[in-house]
């Protein structure tokens, strides 16, 4: 239930008040000032905001695997788990850095390209291992 007041020009000393602290548009109707401009822009702008917030959930969305629930985009990727040099497969968390680095597993980086890294970022690869 509202409380009604005793003063009936409450509600203009109320504005004025509002007026002189935070200034004159706080206390305008925010109809005021709209268009159809204003209404077009604002449209594409929730348009855009929505697609982004959509773009996200599809990121975050997951499936079931095995009981097990795993980020869909990670289903996505293609893990190559066999190194293109010595064709030694891996689960190793360590291998994984260096796949995606140097396109070769850790003890390939070792022998191959550790001491010498220009050689091997230019495009040297060992032959006929």
């Amino acid at each position: 239930m509202i409380k009604q007041h005793k003063d009936p020009h409450y509600i203009v000393k109320l504005e004025k008040a509002i007026a002189e602290k935070y200034g004159k548009e706080a206390i305008q109707n925010p109809k005021k000032h709209w268009n159809e401009e204003k209404e077009k822009e604002y449209i594409e702008q929730s348009k855009e905001f929505y697609k982004k917030i959509q773009s996200l959930e599809e990121k975050s969305e997951k499936v079931e695997v095995d009981g097990i629930f795993i980020p869909k985009k990670l289903l996505s990727k293609k893990n190559n788990r066999t190194c293109p040099i010595c064709k030694a497969y891996s689960f190793k968390s360590q291998d994984d850095v260096y796949m995606s680095k140097y396109e070769c597993c850790f003890d390939c980086y070792i022998q191959y390209v550790e001491h010498n890294p220009e050689r091997w970022q230019s495009g040297w690869r060992p032959q006929g291992e």
